[in-house]
């Protein structure tokens, strides 16, 4: 963990967020969508099950089954199916990788006190000894075989580690850990959230569905481009972070002494940004706790400061990782709410308990029941109804 991008500073920083940039560029986006679309079908199968059980089931536990499916397969090369074989060798070393509270107090230490950095690599610590030696063996098996492949030939899923050779095996198991916050537990968890907030205001889960519906008589299915053209969904996206960021606080150095608002802030502190207190701020969000996706139209948006909303993180150290986590969140929702209704049961607590860990995610899981749509005549059934 010690060797996590979250975790580097200064030329060390500089050079393993340059190596590993590349590989959340627009055009690795659209090559990874096919394998997004993968993970996505085995969803749809779950959840169409799901539907005609018409039992209540905890939407967060499938959606980690399948931001798991779509980090094997984008990030390592690897098929699995996490829904139906949790038992899974790849499954379980990530689950343990990530069981691992970035906000435990050695790292609070680490962060406040980064000289202090090497011991997090001498201490003993045998289950990070084996969870790296199995993601090592993982990311070295994938080289072997893109190096016997021919260019022309080479597939998508080999590309991520292509400059990987530049650094160490350490490092190289540091950059796993920003594919799986990017791709696994927060969008697991923003994913859950968002069918939350969209089942307990149907009037806005309507309006998504009948842009979705929209969007299929112009496209055959979602895919990196056509996906940006949803505007509502996108608000609903936004919003949902706002209430539910997963990054919900982070730090940053101050390189320099400066002042800041007539505060003095000596070079070498660090300052913990909270994010969650930010997107309740009733200064720039009028009743911050109401669900309000109007909040992210472009005109609202220009009128607003830019740092008041950040669920990423801002400047050079934002998560370098958006691009993936908004991909496949944005396309397991299309299809999700093409096929979908989502309705709240007498299993969903209203207020949500949260826990923060690493991220901020759901304590007790999100249950919710699923119906199927029907479609009548070409039209929606969340069309028919208005």
């Amino acid at each position: 963990m010690s060797d996590c991008l979250l975790m580097l500073r200064n030329e060390r920083w500089k050079r393993v967020r340059s190596i590993i940039t590349p590989s959340f560029s627009a055009a690795k986006m659209k090559e990874m969508c096919p394998l997004i679309t993968t993970a996505t079908n085995t969803l749809l199968t779950h959840l169409h099950g799901r539907a005609e059980s018409g039992m209540s089931f905890d939407i967060h536990r499938c959606f980690g089954s399948f931001t798991m499916d779509v980090i094997a397969s984008v990030a390592f090369g690897t098929q699995v199916d996490s829904q139906n074989d949790p038992d899974d060798p790849f499954v379980c070393h990530a689950q343990k990788f990530f069981s691992f509270s970035f906000f435990t107090p050695f790292m609070a230490v680490l962060i406040a006190f980064p000289f202090l950095t090497p011991l997090a690599r001498i201490l003993p610590n045998k289950r990070r000894d084996d969870i790296n030696k199995f993601f090592i063996n993982c990311i070295k098996k994938i080289i072997r075989q893109r190096d016997q492949q021919p260019v022309e030939e080479e597939s998508p899923t080999k590309r991520p580690v292509q400059t990987q050779r530049t650094m160490t095996d350490d490092e190289i198991v540091g950059q796993a850990f920003v594919f799986f916050l990017a791709g696994y537990e927060t969008s697991s968890n923003t994913l859950a959230f968002t069918c939350y907030l969209l089942a307990e205001h149907p009037e806005c889960q309507r309006c998504l569905q009948d842009e979705v519906d929209q969007m299929f008589t112009r496209y055959d299915s979602p895919d990196y481009s056509n996906v940006q053209e949803l505007k509502y969904l996108d608000m609903v996206i936004s919003e949902a972070l706002r209430l539910y960021p997963p990054g919900f606080r982070f730090a940053r150095d101050v390189d320099e002494d400066c002042m800041v608002n007539g505060q003095f802030l000596p070079k070498g502190a660090t300052l913990v940004i909270p994010a969650g207190f930010l997107h309740c701020d009733p200064e720039y969000w009028p009743e911050p706790q109401k669900f309000i996706p109007e909040r992210f139209t472009a005109e609202a948006k220009a009128n607003r400061h830019p740092f008041v909303y950040l669920p990423f993180g801002a400047g050079p150290r934002s998560c370098v990782g958006m691009r993936l986590a908004q991909l496949e969140i944005k396309m397991a929702l299309v299809h999700v709410f093409r096929n979908f209704n989502i309705v709240s049961c007498t299993e969903t607590k209203v207020p949500l308990e949260l826990k923060s860990h690493t991220t901020l995610g759901p304590k007790n899981g999100i249950y919710v029941k699923f119906t199927k749509r029907s479609f009548v005549e070409g039209q929606s059934s969340s069309a028919a109804e208005k």
